[in-house]
């Protein structure tokens, strides 16, 4: 399935969509999944603690966002692409960030989670065919379509990457 275009997804997400540089959603599970894995697997664990400003997430903060990111929008692709039409609710990151409690594990566990998330999404991306990638519903009072979501999924990863590469690193 193409890249999305402007008007299956608010346009909040571009900045995440313009991430991906691939044209097709299988591609990208193909070509960027195992990549953004090692990556994220292979970040120190000794940073694990580290905020690079006052005020700002640890690394495991952030990891503990990308985990329940990618899980609402996993859970949001599977309700579109199987044509649920019931409004999907938005959701409030740092409220999630604050209840978390990530500083409290380890991140070496924080990392196997998200390799099983990630095993999980890419699975349930490449099931999907081209007829249930084009269905839309309501997310966050807004329409979208399941491909929309699958990129989104994809380009906020590697916009977190972006982040951790320039700040944490």
């Amino acid at each position: 399935m193409p890249k999305p275009l402007l008007g299956e997804y608010p346009a909040y997400f571009e900045g995440y969509i313009n991430q991906v540089e691939v044209t097709d959603i299988q591609d990208a599970v193909k070509l960027l999944s195992h990549p953004l894995t090692y990556f994220f697997l292979n970040l120190p664990d000794e940073k694990g603690d580290y905020a690079y400003a006052e005020g700002k997430w640890t690394l495991k903060d952030l990891f503990q966002h990308m985990i329940d990111t990618e899980r609402i929008m996993q859970y949001r692709l599977l309700r579109v692409s199987r044509n649920d039409s019931t409004p999907l609710p938005g959701f409030d990151e740092n409220l999630y960030a604050q209840n978390a409690k990530a500083n409290t594990r380890s991140f070496v566990d924080l990392k196997e989670e998200l390799k099983a998330l990630r095993k999980s999404t890419d699975l349930l991306v490449s099931s999907l065919s081209e007829n249930q990638l084009s269905n839309s519903g309501i997310a966050s009072d807004k329409k979208i379509t399941a491909n929309a979501i699958a990129f989104i999924l994809f380009g906020h990863l590697l916009h977190h990457k972006k982040i951790i590469e320039e700040r944490y690193l």
